[in-house]
């Protein structure tokens, strides 16, 4: 079905998470909408990540609250095709207007009247009001360091699929939030010799006192920020569901044969030098998890909560010689190194968006994803509205104030149109004489 002629009040870029979010909540506030999606619902769980991946949420947080995972414990991690299946089965619920394999190429606001015409590979959309519902992972980041060397593999994260994918040999990955631990994690269990670069980090305990960080957070008023602490905008998450769930503990891993190095800092050649602040990053993220448990001491007794001790929580692998002696160069043709994944992050890429709705940066310039262009809205970014934003359902909350915004400017304009007409009644009237 073609959609060359299609005039709709919202338009909905993108069928994740956040799109299929954006349309429940329109679909129970009556806005008219299309969802377009260049690929499947939800393709970047199925075809963006690694083979292994599976949610770093349990299950009873990762979802939407209108339906729940009825084929895995409350407290397992969905596979990424699990979460998938999950994206495709909730629009099926509620049947949400998506039409995929359309890529919208080109959005620009109309002159001289209301709204925006929108390109797309399948023809021309009018519509009232865009939402960008494409989320923060659109376009992998390499830094500029990475050595222009053909003998060494490289690949982003977004590339990485298992340790068979690379050539035999050690591998470097940098990076330590969430995607480069557990990949760092599956080579080495693969009995590759890994190297591990680790910046600064937040490390939360995957569980503790019987309850997952999710629930610590959640109760501790933690998802409810509205903003990062200042200094700590760079600094990842090192969490992972992965083998049931366990808590990241890089001394841990530097104990069972995992090398640790500082922050990469420059190539030349075949030698990597690295930042000498291994123990200090390690320190650092240490004393994040250490306050959570704090907390979550504090807040169990003052609520006298019936939760079992956990001293071994507080345990301190101790350091393995990566730690107490960093390296702080390597030469990775020497030491057998033929593959480097970068898990350094993504950028968004909002070329198709040719509007007046970002910063000098190419950032969106939004308020709780309404945007500083009237009629465009953004969904899906981090810390949209509050820390919780990153997660499924705090995307969904974001959906649904962005569609209260959309109904309010619908009833503004129902105003207006009902106003234009009463008044164009009112000259019409014929004038009766005395």
């Amino acid at each position: 079905m073609t959609v060359a002629t299609v005039e709709i009040d919202t338009l909905i870029v993108g069928a994740g998470q956040a799109g299929v979010a954006m349309s429940e909540h329109l679909s129970k506030l009556g806005v008219p909408h299309l969802v377009l999606e260049r690929s499947r619902i939800a393709e970047r769980w199925r075809t963006g990540r690694w083979d292994s991946l599976v949610a770093n949420g349990p299950a009873w947080h990762d979802r939407f609250p209108g339906l729940e995972f009825d084929d895995l414990s409350p407290d397992g991690f969905a596979p990424k095709e699990r979460v998938a299946d999950y994206f495709e089965a909730y629009a099926r619920k509620f049947n949400a207007p998506i039409r995929t394999g359309v890529e919208v190429k080109k959005v620009q606001r109309n002159v001289g009247r209301p709204g925006f015409t929108i390109e797309t590979s399948d023809g021309v959309i009018e519509a009232r009001r865009v939402v960008a519902a494409t989320g923060p992972f659109q376009r992998p980041v390499i830094p500029a360091i990475a050595p222009q060397n053909v003998a060494l593999k490289q690949l982003h994260s977004a590339d990485y699929r298992n340790p068979q994918q690379l050539p035999a040999g050690g591998v470097l990955v940098v990076g330590a939030g969430s995607s480069g631990v557990q990949i760092a994690d599956e080579l080495r269990r693969a009995g590759r010799d890994v190297y591990l670069s680790v910046g600064q980090h937040d490390r939360p305990p995957r569980a503790y006192r019987g309850r997952d960080f999710c629930w610590w957070l959640g109760v501790l008023g933690e998802w409810d920020a509205a903003a990062m602490k200042p200094g700590r905008e760079h600094v990842t998450i090192a969490v992972s569901g992965a083998h049931g769930g366990r808590t990241v503990d890089f001394r841990e891993l530097a104990q069972q044969g995992m090398n640790l190095v500082g922050l990469t800092k420059a190539f030349d050649g075949t030698t990597v030098s690295f930042q000498p602040d291994l123990a200090d990053n390690l320190n650092r993220g240490d004393e994040n998890y250490l306050n959570l448990l704090d907390a979550a001491d504090a807040y169990t007794e003052r609520n006298g909560l019936d939760l079992p001790l956990e001293p071994e929580a507080r345990r301190r692998f101790p350091d393995a010689a990566c730690i107490t002696q960093p390296l702080l160069e390597l030469d990775l043709a020497a030491a057998g190194v033929t593959s480097i994944i970068w898990a350094t992050g993504f950028a968004t890429d909002y070329n198709w968006l040719a509007v007046d709705a970002f910063d000098a940066n190419g950032k969106p310039t939004h308020q709780r994803g309404v945007s500083t262009e009237p009629g465009v809205y953004f969904l899906g970014l981090p810390w949209q509205s509050r820390r919780g934003s990153s997660f499924i359902w705090g995307v969904w909350h974001d959906a649904k104030y962005i569609a209260d915004q959309i109904a309010i400017q619908r009833q503004y304009a129902a105003y207006h149109r009902d106003a234009a007409q009463r008044q164009a009644k009112a000259v019409e009237k014929p004038t009766v004489s005395a």
